[in-house]
């Protein structure tokens, strides 16, 4: 197996309200693509519906830095929205996505 198979996909999502944590302020989150295991327990469908508690659970998994429920929670929901569509674009098919392009 190359190398290239073994590097993560890593998308960047610039944050429209920064999350202060202590004196750190995080305008960037870099979210990861999921392993299937890191999948464990949740709903592939309920996470390309963007569902809250799916991505809730997700999330402190694949992002850096790492988000926990505290930080999701009082995340502004366009920022959620943003991530939420990463993760969305990561468990699409590349035939899916290539039908969504020529579709709009």
């Amino acid at each position: 197996m190359s190398d290239q198979a073994n590097t993560p996909i890593i998308s960047t999502v610039t944050l429209d309200a920064p999350i202060v944590m202590g004196e750190t302020t995080i305008t960037e989150v870099k979210v990861r693509k999921p392993q299937a295991g890191e999948l464990r327990g949740l709903s592939l469908s309920a996470l390309l519906n963007l569902d809250y508690a799916a991505l809730e659970t997700l999330l402190p998994r694949i992002t850096i830095p790492t988000l926990h429920k505290p930080q999701i929670i009082a995340m502004d929901p366009s920022d959620f929205t943003q991530l939420g569509s990463e993760v969305m674009d990561f468990l699409l098919p590349k035939g899916a996505k290539a039908a969504l392009s020529q579709n709009g």
